[in-house]
């Protein structure tokens, strides 16, 4: 699932300037012919210090695969709806599995929670969505996908650098070109992690000597728990709790946008669905994911990091949602929300908005950060209710 992260980073899904692509390359060769394009790589790497030999050894044999090119053109799973996406990728089987598995390595799950800050809840919910614990890593030669990406011209400069990371873990005995396999966009392993995490952030939490994030669980699970460290995740602190909005609530303060603390949001009548809201004085947003109908969630910190996994808003939201569920929440309160748009729509409605001087990111179709806080805008100027949830009757009035 993380392979949506480098699709979204050129499509103006980042939430609020948290997170930024990653550096663009002075100068990035990608696309002509394939076998000049693979030999240049062969020189970069030897400049970049990479011994000429591992770099002729890992090149040798690599291939473009256009099975990569079409998943990479066609991620239609993401412009669901919260509601329908999480009720795909929840299941009472799953729910149960990453009970059991919490139950069965309770030591490395506190082990991660205690070097690195990061819950068991939050792990299993991750470990739940990249690989379905583990049990399907991808089936895509991973040298194959991260060269054909850098090749590839649409946005080399994410994927090229990965290359290289996977080299150096090929040249510490860690990652072998030939028999790597993982997600399209190169991702490897139980957490799916990118050649680069693993080579900066990879822990050998089994004592091996080594990392290997695909074979080994604790290398995997502590791998993962000490990047979200790195991205930002705060020891002792919530991500998600659900809500319930009051009637007469105004909605253009709701979305990731605006930032209240926890006690300034009860005062506007906002109040817990189950249990109690944490710390009076911790800042947070409340969030729609299908408008002032559907379900309501109030985020943290923590919450706006997980985009730093993945920036898809309905994984994330799923992510952190189904992480509480492990934890011991209830299921969510899905409303009665009004109907989405197609992908058709929401491209038509993307263009529409653009005409109007909003910037949606592009018209990619999927209903990213962007194009919510647009809509959210394009709502209060007509005198609809600004929820950020776009509808048939917000495209009929535009």
């Amino acid at each position: 699932m993380r392979l949506f992260r480098f699709a979204a980073a050129l499509a103006g899904l980042s939430v609020m300037g948290l997170f930024s692509p990653p550096a663009m390359a002075q100068s990035v060769t990608c696309g002509g012919d394939f076998g000049a394009f693979v030999n240049g790589l062969r020189s970069e790497a030897t400049r970049q210090g990479i011994s000429a030999d591992v770099a002729d050894r890992f090149l040798r044999g690599v291939r473009r695969d256009q099975r990569v090119i079409d998943r990479d053109r066609g991620q239609g799973f993401f412009t669901r709806p919260f509601i329908e996406f999480s009720r795909q990728l929840i299941s009472q089987n799953r729910l149960d599995r990453g009970r059991r598995l919490a139950q069965q390595q309770a030591a490395l799950f506190a082990r991660a929670e205690r070097d690195y800050g990061t819950p068991p809840g939050i792990l299993l919910s991750l470990l739940a969505f990249e690989t379905d614990y583990g049990s399907f890593q991808g089936d895509f030669n991973t040298a194959n996908a991260l060269v054909t990406l850098a090749h590839d011209c649409r946005r080399p400069q994410l994927f090229r650098p990965q290359i290289f990371a996977m080299m150096q873990l090929y040249e510490r005995g860690e990652m072998d070109p030939r028999t790597t396999v993982g997600a399209w966009a190169g991702e490897v392993g139980i957490m799916q992690m990118l050649p680069s995490d693993i080579l900066r952030l990879g822990v050998d939490g089994d004592g091996s000597g080594r990392v290997d994030v695909r074979g080994s669980l604790p290398d995997a699970v502590l791998s993962g728990a000490r990047m979200l460290q790195d991205h930002g995740w705060r020891r002792g602190e919530p991500w998600l709790h659900e809500v319930r909005i009051p009637q007469g609530l105004d909605l253009t303060r709701t979305g990731l946008r605006t930032q209240l603390t926890v006690s300034e949001w009860q005062r506007l009548g906002v109040q817990p669905r189950h249990g109690a809201l944490p710390g009076a004085s911790l800042r947070a947003s409340v969030i729609l994911p299908q408008g002032h109908r559907g379900p309501a969630f109030m985020v943290f910190r923590n919450f706006r990091t997980l985009f730093e996994w993945n920036q898809s808003f309905t994984y994330v939201v799923t992510a952190a949602y189904f992480a509480t569920r492990l934890q011991g929440a209830p299921v969510y309160d899905a409303g009665n929300p009004q109907p989405g748009l197609n992908r058709d729509q929401m491209r038509d409605l993307q263009r529409r908005l653009q005409a109007r001087g909003f910037d949606t990111g592009g018209t990619t179709g999927i209903l990213g950060a962007n194009t919510r806080a647009a809509v959210q805008d394009v709502q209060a100027q007509l005198g609809l209710p600004a929820d950020g949830w776009p509808t048939p009757e917000l495209l009929r009035r535009l």
